[in-house]
């Protein structure tokens, strides 16, 4: 089972608890940083927050052929832009040890 997501509203209540700060004022914060996020990710600008990852776009290339796989009909899909992350250092060294619970204790 995948882990309960954590959501906006979640990050307000936590910050609101170690901050204290007003929950408008916290959410419009959010709000505000995630808008500006967008606008450099639409601008092709590569977004780089040390120690947590890397955001950019990529371009996808056409594919002519490729299949629906609930159908099986065949589709062409036109290139088009996708958002990628890749983790940081310290990221990517926290959640290293991070193992399935379930299937450890299985072993």
């Amino acid at each position: 089972m995948p882990a309960k997501k954590y959501t906006k509203a979640d990050i307000i209540d936590a910050m609101y608890e170690k901050t204290g700060m007003n929950r408008s004022e916290i959410r419009e914060s959010i709000d505000l940083f995630i808008n500006e996020m967008k606008d450099a990710l639409l601008r092709r600008q590569v977004i780089e927050l040390r120690g947590f990852g890397t955001f950019e776009v990529k371009v996808r290339k056409a594919r002519p052929r490729a299949r629906n796989p609930r159908t099986g009909e065949s589709i062409v899909i036109c290139s088009h832009g996708a958002v990628t992350f890749r983790s940081g250092r310290e990221l990517k060294q926290a959640a290293w040890n991070i193992t399935d619970e379930k299937k450890s204790s299985e072993n």
